[in-house]
């Protein structure tokens, strides 16, 4: 483990698998903190705001401080700041000796993630379109230039967990090895979004036009994410526009095709209908097994072929959930002393299926999402418990139920125990907040998202 960026990779792996932590919580708090610098035992995170920070620190502060510790094997301090007051943290290789052993022997476990190149993707009949297009914008598949025209920009669109940021992440290493000259940049929606909301608020625009439309391959992950934001559609519209009359590559990704992406401006679908889609689809059997394989002798497992198998022909629809329960034998095999069995795999298919199951949208669920992600429990929410997030929470909640459920304000305020006038006030309150603030805004858009396909 040869710096902090290692380090908080692996932290952040082990506030995923903290039963405490949703994956709506890690995604929208966690997974979005920067690495800054480590030293004197303080590990200094970055969030993109002053909200996100405050909001960060108080619901999972404590679980990152046992994450750290998880890791490492000692206690350490964790201190959070806006990503853009970080002067003096130039250093992310701060390890005192005795940090730099512990991480040194915890780096000899892990080989949990893997370069996503060409090379490792496991090719199919349900990918391998996609896979010949992303190769031929790349230059891997040495298509002349007038034919790579013909893909730009590329859609792919599939269900998440499918192998699509692995093919975009393929064509930054694959063009970044080959042409070490070009500008390439990869990012998501959702961090599109927020750069343009920090760029506007900090009265910086230029900066963030001078960034993407000076890209001479622009790769956007989960492209859907900035549908019915305005301000966001509106400079993805020019920044595509220029790029693209410069005969610049894009390539986009998205759970859904461009044509089901509600609120999605159409001048901007029309775009993306310029140069060709495809589709990524669950993997069959045989390439399935072949993930399940990969996986197991990067990890160093050995997995018996029988016990592959069956991990194969259990799990179907999605590649992320085969490498997790691949990751959860490797973990089983390390704390129990366990060899790999049927019966293991057994347990751990169990595991992955039951935590794939939709859920019905109730209000105990509405409660434990807003819980999750504001880092209070449902029974706080419910309560009379007048602690600032708590609040906060309830208020949310509040108005998720009536968004969501469409139920009066009278019934809401039964589940709560309180008056109608009060729901009211509290509903009329997050209303006003989500107009004023725009990652209040985001923060329940993306709640209420989770909340409808998961």
């Amino acid at each position: 483990m040869d710096s902090f960026n290692d380090l908080f990779e692996s932290v952040k792996h082990a506030c995923q698998s903290d039963p405490r932590v949703s994956e709506i919580g890690y995604n929208k708090w966690i997974r979005s903190l920067e690495p800054i610098k480590f030293e004197n035992g303080t590990a200094v995170l970055g969030a993109a705001n002053d909200f996100m920070r405050r909001t960060t620190e108080e619901a999972y502060g404590d679980t990152l401080k046992k994450a750290f510790e998880r890791v490492l094997g000692f206690p350490i301090e964790v201190q959070f700041v806006v990503s853009g007051e970080k002067e003096n943290a130039d250093s992310t290789d701060g390890f005192s000796d005795i940090e730099q052993r512990m991480a040194a022997l915890l780096s000899s476990h892990q080989k949990s993630d893997y370069e996503l190149t060409f090379e490792n993707f496991i090719k199919g009949k349900s990918n391998e379109l996609a896979y010949a297009y992303c190769t031929a914008v790349s230059g891997k598949s040495n298509s002349n230039q007038e034919s790579r025209t013909v893909f730009n920009p590329l859609f792919i669109y599939g269900d998440s967990g499918l192998g699509k940021t692995h093919l975009l992440r393929a064509i930054e290493h694959e063009v970044r090895s080959r042409r070490p000259d070009l500008n390439v940049i990869y990012t998501t929606g959702e961090s599109f979004t927020n750069e343009i909301v920090k760029a506007v608020s900090d009265r910086d625009t230029y900066s963030f036009h001078e960034k993407y439309r000076n890209a001479d391959y622009l790769l956007i992950d989960d492209i859907q994410f900035i549908a019915g934001k305005e301000m966001t559609q509106e400079e993805f519209f020019h920044t595509f526009n220029e790029l693209y009359t410069a005969g610049k590559q894009i390539v986009i990704t998205s759970d859904i095709s461009p044509n089901r992406i509600k609120k999605l401006d159409e001048r901007i679908r029309t775009r993306f209908a310029l140069g060709v889609q495809a589709d990524v689809q669950p993997p069959d059997f045989e390439t399935r097994l072949a993930i399940v394989k990969r996986k197991a002798e990067l990890l160093d497992l050995n997995l018996p072929d029988p016990v592959a198998r069956i991990i194969s022909e259990k799990i179907k629809n999605n590649i992320r959930q085969l490498e997790g329960a691949v990751n959860k034998m490797k973990g089983l095999t390390m704390f129990s002393n366990e060899s790999p069995s049927i019966s293991m795999a057994q347990r751990v298919i169990k595991e992955t299926l039951i935590d794939a199951q939709p859920a019905e949208i109730t209000v105990d669920r509405i409660l434990n999402d807003v819980g999750a992600v504001f880092g209070v429990q449902a029974e706080d929410i419910r309560s009379a418990n007048r602690n600032a997030q708590i609040s906060l929470a309830r208020k949310i909640a509040i108005y998720i139920i009536r968004e969501v459920k469409g139920m009066s304000f009278t019934a809401i305020g039964d589940e709560f125990h309180r008056n109608h006038s009060t729901m009211t006030i509290s509903y009329s309150d997050v209303r006003k907040m989500i107009q004023k603030n725009g990652d209040m805004k985001e923060t329940v858009d993306e709640i209420i998202n989770n909340l409808k396909v998961v």
